[in-house]
């Protein structure tokens, strides 16, 4: 199986190949990335925005890697997803320990730091099957509302999942308004 690259002697021998050096290639430049972005002496709240903020911006510029990072999952052989399956993890557990350190530091109230790492990580991934440039929201407006629905949802400021925050707020337009 050819692969156009800008070296004219790469060659992929089969599709799982392909599939696993994608996605490997893919998570291994988001840990290296977050690793160098990630500031451990900064408290965890400050942490947690610079994450979903990251989060967002990185996957926004490759989402049709973030789509086969994600659907494409089931067709890796068993060796081939494990390995995946561990650079998944890793980026987990960094989010997760930020939470866990947010506890520590009494800035986040979450019941289950594994479950709440899970459910941001879907959050702020799900923002490339919806967002286009030239809507009516910019990436770093996008990135700063979830970056704040992450803190939120976490306990930061007095919300989070174990009290509730008052009624919704869908956006700025006004009543009567609609998306579309």
């Amino acid at each position: 199986m050819a692969r156009r690259s800008g070296s004219q002697g790469d060659y992929t021998p089969d599709k799982q190949t392909l599939l696993f050096e994608l996605m490997r290639g893919h998570l291994e430049h988001l840990l290296e990335v977050w690793a160098a972005e990630d500031d451990a002496a900064l408290p965890a709240a400050e942490r947690l925005r610079r994450f979903a903020s990251f989060h967002v911006g990185y996957h926004l510029d490759r989402p049709d890697l973030v789509f086969i990072a994600y659907m494409e999952l089931r067709n890796l052989e068993p060796e081939n997803f494990a390995s995946i399956e561990a650079l998944r993890r890793r980026y987990e557990d960094a989010l997760e320990a930020i939470l866990r350190a947010g506890q520590v530091q009494g800035a986040f109230v979450v019941p289950d730091t594994r479950l709440a790492a899970m459910a941001l990580i879907a959050l702020l991934t799900g923002v490339t099957t919806w967002y286009r440039e030239g809507g009516r929201l910019g990436r770093a407006q996008v990135a700063g509302i979830y970056a704040d629905m992450a803190l939120k949802a976490m306990g930061a400021g007095g919300g989070g999942l174990h009290a509730p925050t008052g009624p919704a707020r869908h956006n700025d337009e006004g009543p009567g308004t609609r998306r579309g």
